[in-house]
């Protein structure tokens, strides 16, 4: 299956200007959720604002990296700068994590003790955060489609407009009924949603940074490709990661046998064509080998020697004997 790589394409400096306002928005936002909670007595207001703080915050990473992300490669990044925007991603899930714990713990102290809480501040507050939070989603929207950093700060804001709902219903609640106990147990909720998102997105970051073949490519289709390829005897050796987060690469050594061995190029040009017609990979580096002189015993995926593995697992072996 081809690596897909459709998404939406926005002008960069439009881009840039909607998560400037987005910047913006949130800031303002965060300020006045957090003094209105403080004077209302609402955790749950203030577990919105931190969490407002926190898409600022991404936002300002994501800001940063969208800027750095598009610097050309040169001596010291070969491989240029697109990966940062992973780094940003990783940075804003791991936040998102820590303040998801830190609030099931605020939240589970109130319900032992619930304080008073003003409703009506709440509520107000929290209907002006679901109208910003809304916005900023939308301005995010289009974008999230072709970029894990701007998918994390989609999801914050998706997740933020949600909590919004939860706390206008909290104080909604406390003017009604004078549910105190409420508004902690919506912050533990919106705390509970917060690390479920965070936990169910981190991987792809995660797999990125540490070369990760691309979730999306079936790595077998890959190298039953290539061994179809007219000439090939064998491929080893074989590594795909991802060096952006919308480009695959790959690099393996082709076993070519003898009397393919004076079409070499053609050999190259023809793997080359059905990497990226095939599965979008269209940065490939192949190493070739002479079928008489190949390595043997060796390892379909990384650089090892199942032979010389197996010496070193004897030799262990002995030596603990």
């Amino acid at each position: 299956m081809p690596h897909d790589h459709g998404h939406a394409h926005i002008d960069p400096d439009s881009g840039d200007r909607r998560v400037a306002i987005a910047i913006w928005a949130n800031g303002l936002l965060t300020v006045a959720q957090i003094v209105g909670g403080i004077l209302s007595g609402s955790l749950a207001l203030i577990a919105d604002a931190l969490h407002n703080f926190s898409d600022m915050a991404s936002l300002v990473i994501a800001f940063a990296a969208r800027k750095i992300a598009r610097r050309p490669a040169d001596e010291r990044m070969t491989f240029g700068y697109g990966r940062v925007e992973i780094v940003a991603a990783l940075i804003n899930y791991t936040t998102l994590i820590v303040i998801g714990f830190y609030l099931i713990y605020e939240g589970g102290m109130r319900m032992i003790d619930p304080p008073e809480v003003m409703g009506w501040t709440v509520v107000i507050l929290g209907g002006i955060a679901l109208v910003v939070d809304t916005l900023t989603a939308m301005l995010t929207y289009s974008m999230q489609k072709g970029s894990v950093n701007i998918r994390a700060l989609f999801l914050h804001n998706l997740s933020d407009a949600l909590a919004s709902v939860a706390v206008i219903v909290a104080g909604s609640l406390i003017i009604l009924y004078d549910m105190r106990w409420v508004d902690p147990a919506i912050t533990i909720g919106i705390a509970t949603y917060i690390l479920y998102l965070s936990f169910t997105e981190i991987g792809g970051p995660i797999r990125t940074l540490m070369l990760g073949s691309p979730p999306d490519i079936d790595n077998e289709a890959v190298v039953e490709a290539m061994r179809k390829v007219e000439g090939v005897a064998d491929v080893h050796h074989v590594h795909l990661w991802q060096m952006q987060e919308h480009e695959a690469a790959l690099d393996c050594h082709v076993v070519v046998a003898a009397e393919g061995w004076s079409k070499i190029e053609e050999i190259k040009s023809a793997i080359k064509e059905r990497l990226k017609e095939e599965f979008g990979i269209s940065h490939s580096s192949l190493e070739f080998e002479h079928e008489d002189r190949a390595h043997q015993n060796a390892d379909l995926y990384g650089h090892g020697n199942a032979s010389e593995k197996e010496k070193t697992n004897v030799q262990g072996n002995a030596d603990r004997a």
